[in-house]
């Protein structure tokens, strides 16, 4: 029989607030000594009252209203209550049954076709204390319990494995778009779990629901959907039945392994805070929050293929991160091409992106770090294509220059005259050189004039070998047809 795999995710993402979610102690503990950033209140003692951060509300409705969300006017905490070493309280100060926000979508595009993923809901929490495994014993660092932790819960959209990668990657641009989440898995500032089931295809019933945890990374998740869809489907086959349990990732032997039963709602216990009043969101506030979302990735990618003419492709990788893009457009503006009519081309914003996607990738990934750590500013890049665009250096030779600009700063002009770069352009001397190409090579050069015309390529290599990339290729060309014909 075939099967379809019925897939929902839930995302959890710390918000990057200064202070935890209902205590003032700092939420940025990540090369802190364990258990330093820590007060009364999250760490659970008795008597102490939260007060809610009012940043995390704000960060938690951004990112709503950027997923097409409802905002309701009334929404409260709950205690969501059970049994952990790293849970001081006993319980946790979640949302249930009023979360901020609920009803969104998100399309991803996944084989060629765009799906429409819903959100059921966006809600707010406080992250729990971090367990560190040593040997036989079991230690609590304290520092993240109480940081405010964003959960975005999808509907059982998501068909297949893929598009689930698509729907994590959509999301942590989004986060990253609006600052209010580093995207990064490996430092569990972005965590995700998977509900998975699998039904006859061409039907509407539902399966048995297996969670999986343990998912640390985009292709972790991929590899466990895949795994428990084969899975599932041997059990089915062989007439067994699915149990609903929750099940972790074990990356070393790439299978899924038993963890626990899968609790339900009712085992939580649910019910409101009564420590913290309920949040009314006024819609002029709502509103107020909407009218600060910058321009997300979607409609950004296509303003860039209308306003600059790149191809989808383009500026899908260039509006993949929010500073690349920042980048690109002060690019863009420092460097207006030279109009046709004064011997430039057209496509300045082409070139840039050309260079970009090529050259300043190229050179990030020889150093592993991120674009807004270059040295190379707007500007400096829009020094170094105006002098390419003007015939100052060639193409080659500007390659050079960039990644020596890259590795120390300097402004290209400085570079090249230092080296002694500049372009070719003297006709007597390009003469001189061609005749010398031509006498050297009369093999190629009499396949040429009985009608090879692509040996031409290799003559016009051979000068530029002999100029060391310097001399003017567009020049090179001319003069070596004029001499050749002579």
């Amino acid at each position: 029989m075939d099967y379809e795999a019925v897939i929902g995710m839930e995302v959890h993402a710390q918000l990057l607030t200064e202070s935890k979610m209902f205590c003032r102690c700092s939420a940025d503990y990540a090369a802190a000594e364990p258990n330093t950033h820590v007060c009364p209140v999250c760490l659970g003692m008795p008597g102490v009252l939260p007060v809610i951060n009012r940043k995390a509300v704000e960060y938690t409705i951004m990112m709503a209203l950027a997923l097409h969300c409802q905002i309701p006017e009334l929404s409260k905490f709950d205690r969501k209550n059970y049994f952990y070493p790293d849970l001081p309280k006993g319980y946790q100060i979640s949302q249930y049954d009023l979360p901020l926000s609920r009803d969104g979508w998100l399309e991803i595009e996944a084989g060629g076709k765009i799906r429409h993923i819903g959100i059921e809901r966006v809600h707010l929490e406080e992250d729990t204390a971090k367990l560190v495994h040593l040997g036989g014993h079991s230690l609590v660092d304290f520092n993240r319990s109480g940081v405010p932790l964003m959960e975005i819960v999808s509907r059982p959209d998501i068909r297949t494995p893929e598009e689930a990668r698509q729907y994590l990657t959509k999301l942590r641009t989004i986060l990253r778009y609006l600052g209010v989440n580093s995207g990064s898995m490996e430092e569990g500032a972005m965590r995700c779990e998977t509900n998975i089931s699998l039904r006859p295809k061409s039907t509407d019933e539902l399966g048995t629901k297996v969670e999986v945890k343990n998912l640390n990374s985009f292709h972790s998740v991929k590899l466990a959907l895949e795994y428990e869809i084969e899975r599932q489907a041997n059990v089915l086959e062989m007439g067994g039945r699915i149990e609903q349990v929750t099940m972790g990732w074990d990356e070393a032997r790439g299978v899924t392994v038993v963890q626990r039963s899968k609790e339900y709602a009712h085992d939580y216990r649910y019910f409101p805070e009564p420590d913290l009043p309920p949040l009314v969101l006024s819609q002029e506030w709502v509103e107020g929050i909407r009218a600060r979302l910058p321009e997300l990735p979607d409609a950004r990618r296509n303003r860039f293929t209308e306003q600059y003419g790149l191809s989808c492709h383009d500026a899908g990788v260039l509006t993949a991160e929010r500073v690349v893009a920042d980048y690109f457009e002060s690019c863009v503006r420092a460097y207006p091409p030279i109009p046709p009519w004064q011997g430039g081309k057209e496509g300045g914003a082409k070139t840039v992106a050309n260079w970009i996607t090529g050259e300043l990738f190229r050179l990030l990934k020889t150093v592993d770090v991120g674009i807004e750590a270059i040295k190379i500013t707007p500007d400096a890049l829009a020094e170094l294509l105006t002098l390419v665009e003007k015939g100052s250096i060639s193409i080659s030779v500007a390659k050079d220059v960039f990644a020596e600009m890259f590795k120390t700063g300097r402004p290209a002009i400085q570079i090249v005259e230092e080296k002694g770069l500049a372009q070719i352009s003297d006709t007597e001397e390009l003469s001189r050189i061609i005749e010398q190409v031509i006498a050297e090579n009369s093999g190629p050069v009499a396949e040429y004039l009985g009608g090879k015309e692509p040996v031409l390529r290799f003559l016009v290599g051979q000068v530029m070998k002999a100029t060391r990339g310097q001399a003017n290729p567009h020049l090179v060309n001319e003069l070596l047809k004029e001499k050749l014909y002579d």
